[in-house]
C-alpha cells in the first residue's frame, strides 16, 4: 500500500505507521534528506522513535568534521529498505520512527552547547520518545544522558569505542569528547554495575587508564580479546555484564577498523568489521533498549560512502532490535 497524506510523495504504510517513500515509485537517489526517507516528524501524528541530528565538533581532540556527520549519515541511509531479514523484522512497520532534523548549538562554547542538546533532547523524549542520535562528537553523550537517566534512572551503558572516553580533562577542560563517561559516572547517570564498554583498543597514556575506568563502573571487552572468544563469546560477555537492565547504546563509529571506517577523528588500528559490528548489534533485541547515539562519522575523511554506509546500517540495526524488543 501506498500513501502519503502531507508532502506528496508516494510512502509504504503500514498500519497506522507512515514509512519510506516507496522506492518502486522514487528511486533511491531521489526524495526527502530525511534518514532512510523516512517522514519527518511534522509529517506524523507521533513518533515512537525519533531520529535527531546534533551537528556539534568542537569537542575533538584531534581530527575535527563530524559535525558534517548527521547529514552524511541520512545521506548514505538511502538504500536501506522497510524489512531486514537477518533480524526478521520490519522496523519501520513495527514503529512510527520520524527525523526531527537537527538540534543547532552554540559551536564556540562547549557548555552552553551541552545544555542545549539536553533541552533539545528533552523535549524530543517527552512521553517516553526513545531517541537515535547522530553525531557530533562524543560530548553529546553527556547531555543525552542527563535526559535518558531522568526518565529512566541510571542505565546501563553499552559503549562501542576504540577509546575509554573516561578521562578527567583534556587541556584542562572537563567537557571534551574523551571525557563524557567520567562525567556520566560522576554525575550518577550510568549504572555502574552493569556498563560495558566494546571494541577498546590502541596506545592508553599509563595503565592507571584502566584502573581508573575501572572505578567509574565499566568492564571492558577489547578487540584483541576478541581474537580469542569472537563474537559469539563477545556477545555472551556482553549479555552478562548488562544483566537485564535498560540500555543505553553510545556507538562511536572509531569502533570498527580505518577500514571499515575511514571517515572519523581519531582512528586506530585493529577494530571490528563491519559485519561483526551489525551481529553484535543484532544481538540486542534480547535487551531494552531506551536509547542510542552514533557519533564521530567525519565525511571529510570518508570516501565511497564507506563509513556512512556503516552508520546507517548501525541505526538500522539498532531501530530493529528497538522493533523487536517492544
Amino acid at each position: 500500500m501506498t500513501d502519503q497524506p502531507d508532502a506528496g510523495l508516494p510512502r509504504v504504510v503500514a498500519g497506522d505507521h507512515v514509512g519510506q517513500v516507496d522506492a518502486t515509485l522514487v528511486p533511491r537517489f531521489a526524495g526527502p534528506a530525511t534518514f532512510a526517507r523516512l517522514p519527518r516528524l511534522d509529517e506524523v501524528s507521533a513518533a515512537n522513535v525519533v531520529i535527531v541530528g546534533v551537528p556539534f565538533d568542537s569537542g575533538v581532540s584531534y581530527r575535527p568534521g563530524a559535525r558534517f556527520g548527521p547529514a552524511h549519515v541520512r545521506a548514505s541511509s538511502k538504500l536501506l529498505r522497510p524489512y531486514n531479514p537477518a533480524a526478521g523484522v520490519a522496523p519501520f512497520a513495527q514503529l512510527q520512527v520520524a527525523d526531527a532534523g537537527d538540534i543547532a548549538v552554540n559551536p564556540f562554547d562547549i557548555t552552553e552547547a551541552i545544555g542545549q542538546v539536553e533541552t533539545g533532547a528533552g523535549a524530543l523524549s517527552a512521553g517516553g520518545v526513545r531517541l537515535l542520535t547522530f553525531g557530533g562528537d562524543h560530548t553529546i553523550a553527556l547531555p543525552l544522558l542527563r535526559v535518558v537517566s531522568r526518565l529512566h534512572g541510571p542505565v546501563a551503558v553499552l559503549h562501542f569505542d576504540a577509546h575509554l572516553d573516561t578521562w578527567d580533562t583534556y587541556f584542562g577542560a572537563s567537557y571534551t569528547h574523551g571525557t563524557p563517561f567520567r562525567r556520566a559516572s560522576e554525575e550518577g547517570l550510568i549504572d555502574r554495575e552493569h556498563s560495558v564498554h566494546v571494541g577498546i583498543r590502541g596506545p592508553l597514556y599509563a595503565a592507571a587508564d584502566l584502573a581508573d575506568d575501572a572505578v567509574l563502573g565499566f568492564q571492558v571487552i577489547s578487540c584483541p580479546e576478541v581474537e580469542s572468544i569472537g563474537v559469539t563469546g563477545l556477545v555472551e560477555r556482553m549479555h552478562a555484564r548488562l544483566g537485564g537492565r535498560p540500555v543505553y547504546v553510545s556507538l562511536d563509529i572509531d569502533v570498527l577498523d580505518p577500514a571499515h571506517a575511514p571517515g572519523t577523528g581519531t582512528p586506530e588500528a585493529g577494530g571490528l568489521s563491519a559485519r561483526e559490528l551489525l551481529a553484535i548489534l543484532r544481538s540486542l533485541s534480547a535487551v531494552t533498549l531506551v536509547g542510542a547515539d552514533i557519533v564521530e562519522v567525519a565525511p571529510a575523511y570518508d570516501h565511497a560512502e564507506i563509513t556512512g554506509i556503516a552508520a546507517a546500517h548501525a541505526a538500522y540495526e539498532l531501530l530493529s532490535a528497538m522493533a523487536a524488543d517492544r
